[in-house]
């Protein structure tokens, strides 16, 4: 990617095309827990990983005002039904409005559910994450594809996605030969990449050409290097200025001197054309 501006426009190309919700967004309702009394701790392996994915997706989708993006609160997926929650690491739902931020997401008031869902492999529910989880999202909740990765360098590499198909029947998606997966439904690839200053087997997502989305840290990065671009052609420009000047100054002085020789040779010629007149008188 060579500037922001370039990544703009290949975002509004590849960004997916949906149908609005039927529902309203709606902040909480009464009798719905959005807390946890005993939150789950998570490491800083995991917490690195789904709040860099969640600002990537927040930056990415901001063009459009309908689409929600979610992390770590309760999906509520059926009317009446405390039970039949969850609250996934990060999710996307495409008709949903960006705002206002919900306390829970309910998928009978907004009239959508979540349309891809990741969770991130931790020791306490890593069995339930690839096993259970794959049937209350896909087939309970109706989500369009889901997505588990395994962040910690310290555990075996594990990054799966399942879909539902065309019939309704749930697949598992066929990773390409460098482990990465599509998304059809966000129009993105994702594969993960070793982060080294951290250590992070971190879960990227690309455009489907190949540029990545950016972090905000690699945002921040490229805007510095695009003002310094803009002041290196500034000065390049300005310095470009000076030597034409200098070249138009120099032309016209050397312009001024030929003519002021071309003037004394005439003088001369003048001067001796009068005393050859005079000597032959």
């Amino acid at each position: 990617m060579k500037t922001l501006s370039d990544f703009q426009r290949k975002q509004r190309k590849y960004m997916p095309v949906f149908a609005k919700a039927t529902g309203n967004p709606t902040i909480y309702i009464e009798g719905y827990p959005c807390e946890d009394k005993e939150p789950i701790p998570v490491t800083e392996f995991h917490g690195m990983q789904k709040h860099t994915l969640f600002d990537q997706f927040l930056r990415y989708f901001q063009v459009d005002a309908n689409i929600h993006v979610g992390m770590d609160n309760f999906i509520y997926y059926r009317e009446g039904g405390l039970r039949k929650v969850v609250a996934p690491d990060v999710y996307v739902v495409l008709g949903a409005s960006r705002y206002p931020l919900r306390r829970s997401f309910y998928t009978r008031a907004e009239g959508v559910v979540p349309t891809v869902v990741f969770e991130f492999l931790s020791d306490a529910t890593e069995s339930e994450d690839r096993n259970k989880k794959v049937a209350v999202y896909l087939r309970d909740i109706g989500v369009s594809e889901y997505f588990i990765h395994q962040p910690d360098m310290e555990r075996p590499i594990e990054f799966r996605g399942w879909r539902r198909d065309p019939s309704g029947a749930v697949v598992e998606t066929e990773p390409d030969e460098r482990g990465g997966l599509f998304s059809e439904a966000l129009n993105l690839y994702f594969r993960w990449e070793v982060q080294q200053e951290t250590q992070i087997r971190l879960l990227r997502p690309y455009l489907p050409d190949g540029t990545p989305i950016t972090t905000s840290m690699e945002e921040h990065q490229l805007r510095v290097e695009e003002q310094q671009l803009r002041m290196e052609e500034h000065q390049l420009r300005r310095a470009a200025e000076v030597r034409a000047n200098t070249a138009e100054t120099l032309a016209s002085e050397e312009a001024h001197r030929r003519r002021e020789v071309e003037a004394e040779l005439e003088r001369l010629r003048s001067q001796l054309a009068n005393a050859t007149d005079s000597d032959v008188s």
